[in-house]
């Protein structure tokens, strides 16, 4: 069994989902207090009020995507890197070339897994 299946994105049960302006909003505010600030200290800091589970559905999608990944600790640790995917395009690397990558990994990490639970 292959561990880079498709995920798929799954938002919580919610009445309404959350605006393009509420989403750039808050990864401002992520980006701007990365590792510096638990996640309930940036949502209290926002410039305008956002309800928690919209904020945690944004967070859910931010982590989902890549550019984030929330620590232990409760703290944001930024993924992103436009530099450097500008790079990566400049040098002509092919999305079959980072999928193929990425399989690999999948794959190592799975093993690990595997061997762990053993």
């Amino acid at each position: 069994m292959s561990a880079t299946a498709f995920v798929t994105f799954k938002p919580r049960n919610l009445d309404r989902y959350p605006r393009l302006d509420t989403v750039l909003m808050v990864e401002k505010a992520l980006y701007d207090n990365k590792s510096d600030a638990t996640l309930t200290e940036i949502w209290r800091a926002l410039p305008k009020k956002v309800l928690w589970t919209t904020y945690t559905t944004i967070l859910d999608y931010l982590e989902y995507s890549g550019k984030i990944h929330v620590e232990p600790d409760k703290t944001v640790t930024w993924l992103w890197n436009p530099e450097l995917m500008e790079k990566v395009k400049k040098q002509g690397v092919t999305k079959k070339d980072v999928v193929k990558a990425v399989r690999e990994i999948g794959d190592k990490l799975y093993e690990m897994e595997s061997n762990k639970k053993q």
